[in-house]
């Protein structure tokens, strides 16, 4: 025998109740005899409330009540054969007036006592369990409507009655034994108390009726149908990529339920945990998913963690103050002065000094909860013992639940470490010995955002979502959208990192969406659909949209972007950038970015700003972590350069391979915007920064390539007439290496602490001897690396390898 619960959703519309009708249908038909437990209608217990609650002020609740009605009647008449409808009607209309004389009672009195709302909203479920056995009489003819008072027994504490299960399980026994050829359809929710007054086991309390019922009559199974796929590893509104769970235990499902997982209502799991009886979630709209079992005894997980649950609001009290210090019976008194006065403690911690204790209310009960401790302790709170009670408001608790967290290391500092990497502040943490639950309070405005960085924290086998921001969409930001495309597929599957750009911003026009901008047409969005461009614009919006796992990517060459890093860092998001300005800048500016970026828990990386796409700079960085020591570094760090030196030889004049330079593209329109060296300058400023010397721009020994006279031209023209000019003094350089068995190069080197770029000579025994193309090549000398160095080479320019730097760097940040 099985009990079927139906909540709201599942009897709210002639759509949901002819599923219903097939679900029912179903399980008889496979031979299950079963009893239905229903809810009412979807939004009717809260139309309920707020009709009684205008009718004690007065307010006209006539068309409130008109439109309850008009709901049931609705109903009957799509689902119920005419001929068969005035009996229903009739019933219906009976319920509708007794109703009605109750909210006239209500207005009369000008009050609306707990009984007097149990007794009204009884009317909810007592219509609709009346109006499904009627419904179902012609799936099963011995259809019969049950109003749980007659059966289910509780004391007077009405709006969440207490069940006394001696008299209620007989009851239950004996009615069930009487009528075990039919099928019964149960209100949920409601009850009576030995007078015979209506009662109510609180809301969501259907689900405990048919485990109440279940657990009397030893059901085989309990199912709880609803209109979601059973328990989820999260809050689906809340976190997209949360996921049916297709099992639990009792103490994981009731922790999740008593932290805001609202499928299931917390006591139920107490009687069928008590007589060991399987909960099934499932879903009324979907009934062939298998949904979620609870039981005694499950299969190991894979996971950690078999969930996250939240309380969207909370308020927390403080009570702290010498006078609690070694003072037996203070938290006995304290706690039991709430419990006496009904107010439920959702969450507790202490400080192990005693000094002080913080607990979570709803925050209806934070004002009461305060003035009732003001009263109890008014006299140490006079004597100074105890500091004025506090209240903070606007929190939410985030708690993660699962049996396999208990002796698992590293739970705790995971759950950290992904709400500190985004900037989440925890108020408050808990956890049980039992180590099945750790609950953190948070700032509600944050609690999306550490939904989905926890969730993606603990649920490896999901991808990482890393939510992009892209200023610059030129010639690297195209070749960076187009990788991130080609490759999106394989990056999700292999690497578990899901790449969503939700910003892109040129000078001119700039586009958010927070669902992600389609990459196959990414430009024509941006032209037709981008707003004005506004880098604080962008930002601001950025930081709004507050998303986890955020990353702002700068391919510009312009100061303006690298302005905002800081702001951008304290904000708990990352930065990848090919911009070397900022960390060529003043040396204060590069420490202080640095340090803003450690201090928040999040990436600055910059690879590109050296090398474009080579690893030059995780090198360094791995030779120093590994205790390593820089002796010497000698670099060629520019592809235009380095193509023409490389190819100024033999009959070729030097005015003849640079204008072949900036025909293929590899220079500036001003080709002295390279040879003047100030970019190279740049990167061995960055790579001495890297390597802990605290240099200015000043400090580098600046070598000229180029003579007076080209360098002072008045334009480019005139430019190219003084390199014909000057042809003599390049000829006379490349002649006289070559009479030595050498050849032309323009070398960095750092050494000593000193940083110096010059135009050298250099042999066959050099490794930057036979370069060749316009690679970039760099020589690490270290006490490991001393005889033979280290060497790094390969192309060190064009949009490609440095859109490839960057999107390399972008991973990284994913797998952080």
């Amino acid at each position: 025998m099985k009990v079927l619960k139906f909540g709201g959703t599942s009897i709210g519309s002639v759509e949901a109740l002819q599923a219903l009708t097939g679900v029912v249908k179903s399980n008889l038909e496979q031979g299950e005899r079963i009893i239905v437990v229903v809810s009412a209608m979807g939004g009717l217990t809260n139309l309920l409330i707020k009709t009684a609650e205008d009718a004690v002020k007065g307010i006209d609740f006539s068309n409130a009540m008109s439109a309850i009605e008009a709901r049931h009647f609705e109903v009957v008449k799509a689902l119920i054969p005419i001929q068969q409808q005035n009996k229903v009607f009739t019933t219906l209309k009976i319920y509708f007036q007794e109703l009605e004389d109750l909210m006239q009672g209500v207005t009369a009195l000008k009050e609306l006592s707990p009984k007097t709302k149990d007794a009204i909203l009884s009317y909810g479920e007592k219509c609709s369990a009346f109006m499904l056995s009627r419904i179902l009489r012609p799936v099963y003819e011995k259809t019969e409507f049950l109003d749980a008072t007659q059966v289910v027994k509780t004391d007077s504490s009405f709006g969440n009655a207490h069940v006394d299960f001696d008299q209620t399980n007989l009851l239950i026994q004996n009615y069930f034994n009487h009528h075990n050829d039919e099928l019964t359809i149960v209100t949920g929710f409601i009850a009576s108390d030995n007078q015979n007054r209506t009662t109510t086991l609180g809301r969501g309390g259907s689900d405990y009726t048919a485990a109440i019922i279940g657990a009397a009559l030893n059901a085989s199974q309990i199912e709880i149908w609803t209109d979601v796929n059973g328990m989820m590893t999260a809050d689906p509104r809340r976190v997209n990529k949360a996921f049916s769970l297709d099992e639990l235990s009792y103490t994981e499902a009731m922790e999740l339920s008593f932290f805001g997982a609202k499928v299931i209502y917390p006591p139920t799991m107490v009687p069928a945990l008590m007589k060991r009886i399987p909960l099934v979630i499932k879903n009324t709209f979907n009934p062939e998913f298998e949904g979620t079992f609870i039981r005694h005894e499950n299969k190991s997980s894979d996971t950690v963690i078999r969930g996250i649950s939240s309380v969207d609001y909370v308020s927390i009290l403080n009570v702290q103050g010498s006078g609690m210090v070694g003072k037996a019976g203070f938290s006995g008194r304290l706690f039991s002065l709430l419990s006496r006065e009904q107010v439920n403690v959702i969450l507790i911690t202490q400080s192990s000094s005693e000094h002080s204790i913080t607990f979570a209310v709803a925050p209806e009960d934070a004002i009461f909860a305060k003035s009732l401790i003001e009263q109890e302790f008014e006299l140490e709170l006079a004597a100074g013992k105890l500091e004025p009670i506090r209240i903070e408001n606007d929190l939410s608790i985030l708690a993660i639940v699962g049996e396999n967290m208990k002796q698992t290391p590293g739970i705790s500092g995971k759950l950290f470490s992904s709400l500190g990497r985004n900037g989440v502040n925890v108020v408050a943490i808990a956890q049980g010995s039992s180590e099945y639950n750790i609950s953190v309070i948070i700032n509600h405005d944050h609690l999306s955002k550490a939904l989905n960085a926890v969730h993606d924290a603990f649920f490896a086998e999901l991808q990482k979502t890393l939510h992009v921001f892209v200023v610059g969409v030129g010639n690297i930001g195209k070749e960076l959208l187009t990788q991130i495309k080609n490759h999106h597929a394989s990056l999700v599957q292999d690497n578990l990192i899901n790449i969503k750009i939700i910003g892109l911003s040129n000078s001119r026009k700039m586009f958010v969406n927070p669902d992600g901008i389609d990459l196959e047409n990414w430009e024509n969005i941006l032209n037709e659909k981008g707003e004005q461009a506004s880098l604080g614009g962008f930002v601001d919006q950025m930081k709004s949209l507050d998303l986890p796992n955020c990353v702002f990517v700068d391919n510009t060459a312009t100061p303006a972007p690298s302005q905002y890093y800081k702001e951008i860092f304290e904000s708990n998001i990352s930065v990848v950038t090919c911009n070397k300005i900022a960390n060529s800048g003043e040396y204060k500016q590069f420490e202080l970015l640095k340090k803003t970026a450690q201090k928040h828990g999040v990436d600055f990386f910059y690879e590109t700003n050296v090398g474009a796409g080579l690893p030059i700079i995780k090198t360094l960085n791995d030779l120093i972590i590994s205790g390593d020591k820089i002796l010497k570094i000698e670099a060629i760090l520019s592809g235009t350069i380095s193509f023409i030196f490389n190819n100024f030889k033999g009959d070729v004049t030097f005015y003849d391979i640079v204008k072949q330079a900036q025909e293929k593209g590899y220079t500036e329109p001003d080709p002295r915007d390279d040879l003047g060296g100030i970019d190279f300058m740049r990167k061995m400023l960055i790579l001495a920064r890297n390597s802990g010397l605290a240099l200015e721009s000043s400090d580098v020994e600046l070598g000229a390539i180029l003579p007076e006279n080209c360098a002072k031209a008045p334009s480019v023209d005139a430019f190219y007439e003084e390199l014909k000019v000057s042809n003599d003094y390049f000829e006379k350089l490349k002649n006289d290496a070559a009479a030595e068995g050498k050849v032309l190069r323009y070398i960095g080197k750092l050494e000593d602490g000193k940083v110096s770029i010059n135009l050298q000579a250099v042999g066959p025994e050099h490794p930057f001897y036979s370069l060749s193309g316009s690679d970039n090549i760099i020589a690490f000398t270290t006490e490991r690396y001393c005889e033979t160095q280290m060497v790094v080479k390969g192309p060190g320019a064009g949009a490609a390898v440095t859109a490839a730097g960057v999107f390399a760097d972008l991973v990284k940040v994913g797998a952080e």
